[in-house]
């Protein structure tokens, strides 16, 4: 039996992994596709890399995998000139599937090294030019990468756009996927909990994004976002990023929190929830009790075979006859690896929604001087979603 090392922090099975590789060599098959190329430098949006490897792309320094058909994969990341490692002759427990592990220290502050991660992603590309190579997630990539590639060795190869290819894959969630995504909702359970119990005047918004920070932390999280910010009676909470979390939180204040980060093995959901310095005005609860209403009614939109363009049209007018506003942005879509994954309940997305998806659903709207909003996950089952993941209650928590 293989072991991993000790260092990895909830790492998928081999088991699991095999599966996936399984699939999308079939789907690689079908496609005439002869071998995979992406790149994530960043956690939040950098699943690719991770649904393959189960190694994480973080602090902006690019991973990118190369992933042939008919055999084992090529990894160049951040490291040593010229560092040269074949970890599945050597056995090291972490890199799993991988037949060379090539570094390079490049940085993307620095222009001159733009071609350093190319060069070697060529190197496990070899082999193929002249064939078919599929770029995954091309948004996600850097143009050095690409651009090197199609100018140089490769300028005789096929390239086509694989994105879709692993979407379809990757959006169903495996039995042990689905495992990993209840622990994650848990944990988050955990973390808003830690974070409202602290919650006094004087505290910063920041000081309060730290708790849920640290909660989740300690309870498996490797990354992701803590959206906090506190507003007087008046005015609407917007939660924010780090940078606008300096304010200082006084009596009768609302506080709006938004935990969306991974939990134990790297899987994505998101708990949103508001609380008060005090007592919630007959406002707050009104509209809350309204943003129920439309998430029950969005939640009964997504049944398996649904087009999703026709969910956010639904949804749409239901929020409109209701005299509240449309949505603009995004209010309902997929997680696994990705904080955003597909599908998007958009206008502008093409897939349906299908058995064991895991989708979280958050429809915020400002109304007034009131931003009313609740988000959760679920994981959709043969007849829609099932049972709600996160546990916090669905209420307006009063602090006072």
């Amino acid at each position: 039996m293989e072991r991993l090392s000790e260092r990895l922090q909830t790492p998928i099975s081999t088991r699991e992994l095999e599966r996936r590789w399984a699939a999308v060599r079939a789907a690689m098959e079908r496609e005439k596709i002869d071998v995979l190329l992406m790149q994530n430098n960043n956690d939040y949006m950098g699943g690719y890399v991770k649904y393959f490897t189960d190694l994480p792309a973080t602090n902006g320094y690019p991973l990118t995998v190369v992933f042939p058909r008919d055999d084992l994969m090529t990894l160049v990341s951040q490291g040593p000139f010229g560092g040269v490692n074949t970890p599945t002759a050597n056995g090291d427990g972490i890199r799993r599937g991988v037949k060379q592990w090539l570094t390079t220290p490049s940085y993307a502050s620095c222009h001159y090294t733009a071609s350093y991660d190319p060069e070697l992603a060529a190197k496990g590309l070899e082999p193929y030019a002249g064939g078919t190579i599929g770029l995954v997630g091309t948004y996600g990539m850097s143009h050095a990468l690409v651009d090197y590639l199609q100018k140089g060795r490769f300028s005789n190869t096929r390239f086509v756009d694989a994105s879709d290819l692993v979407d379809k894959i990757k959006v169903i969630k495996s039995p042990e996927e689905q495992e990993l995504i209840r622990r994650t909702a848990a944990m988050q359970d955990g973390a808003m909990r830690a974070a409202f119990a602290a919650v006094e005047p004087g505290m910063r918004d920041r000081d309060i994004a730290a708790i849920a920070q640290c909660y989740s932390q300690r309870h498996g999280s490797e990354n992701g976002i803590y959206l906090c910010a506190s507003m007087p009676p008046d005015k609407p909470a917007q939660f924010s990023q780090r940078h606008y979390q300096n304010r200082v939180i006084q009596e009768g204040d609302t506080l709006a929190l938004l935990v969306e980060d991974s939990g134990p093995g790297g899987m994505y959901t998101e708990l949103g929830r508001s609380c008060v310095v005090g007592k919630a005005s007959n406002e707050i609860k009104d509209e809350f009790a309204f943003a129920l209403e439309a998430r029950k009614f969005n939640l009964s939109l997504l049944k398996p075979g649904t087009p999703c363009k026709e969910i956010f049209a639904a949804y749409n007018d239901f929020m409109r006859s209701h005299g509240r506003p449309e949505e603009k942005r995004l209010h309902c879509h997929g997680q696994g690896y990705d904080l955003v994954e597909r599908p998007l309940i958009r206008s502008d997305e093409p897939m349906a929604i299908q058995k064991d998806m895991n989708i979280v659903v958050h429809p915020t709207y400002i109304r007034g001087h009131v931003l009313s909003w609740v988000c959760d996950n679920y994981l959709v089952g043969a007849s829609g979603p099932g049972e709600r993941l996160h546990r916090f209650p669905e209420e307006i928590t009063e602090l006072g």
